[in-house]
């Protein structure tokens, strides 16, 4: 059985990261981002990420750009890695559900990976939840059967998401009865492959599966937790 847990190997007690794009990956977009869309207000930002809103200047149509700061050497932890970028462009390119958000395209320059992708401006189900302080059973029930029939599908094409929390829970509109929800960041999500064990620890720790936290071999069910 292979055995697959970090974006790393060793060669004679080194360490190197395997950051060469993958033969199959669609090569990203080579063109400066701000020709295509203009771009606007700061939306987020995470530790090697900033997303910021956007128009496509051929459509006039609003978007939400990913800046992802990339790793600029093997030795460096500033930045996100080749793999680990290709990795959640590979996954959110195979995803098409009303539950989840959906990759519009990928463009590339010296320092960063930008996804468009589509604007979710409700709000984050955390701050929603925040705000009512409580839910009406008919909004549990319909956010609860979004986020599952969300987590289904992704599970359907075995992919895990690993790191579900209300903050990668979004809204489209908090402004109706019943919002809407999308799932949202895939930077740690991974395909599960039949006969390869995937160890990791990763996640947010107040979310994280006890299987993660033990080192143990990950599944699909690590999203349930």
């Amino acid at each position: 059985m292979a055995v697959l847990t970090t974006g790393f190997f060793s060669f004679q007690g080194c360490m190197f990261e395997a950051s060469m794009r993958s033969p199959n990956m669609e090569p990203f977009k080579q063109q400066k981002v701000e020709d295509f869309y203009d771009i606007g207000e700061e939306l987020g930002s995470g530790q090697f990420a900033i997303v910021k809103k956007c128009r496509e200047k051929s459509t006039g149509l609003e978007y939400a750009a990913k800046f992802i700061k990339k790793r600029q050497s093997p030795a460096s932890r500033r930045g996100v890695s080749r793999e680990e970028i290709e990795r959640e462009v590979s996954i959110l390119r195979q995803v098409l559900h009303h539950n989840v958000i959906t990759l519009h395209d990928v463009y590339e320059n010296r320092t960063d990976v930008v996804l468009i992708l589509e604007l979710v401006s409700g709000g984050e189900l955390f701050d929603f939840l925040a705000q009512k302080e409580s839910l009406s059973e008919e909004e549990a029930t319909s956010f609860i059967k979004q986020i599952l029939d969300g987590v289904n599908y992704l599970h359907t094409k075995k992919i895990a998401h690993f790191d579900l929390k209300p903050e990668n829970i979004m809204l489209l509109d908090k402004n109706i009865p019943i919002p809407h929800i999308k799932l949202i960041d895939f930077g740690l999500a991974h395909e599960i492959e039949d006969g390869v064990e995937f160890k990791n620890i990763f996640g947010t720790p107040e979310f994280v599966a006890p299987e993660i936290v033990n080192y143990e071999p990950l599944g699909l069910e690590a999203d349930m937790w």
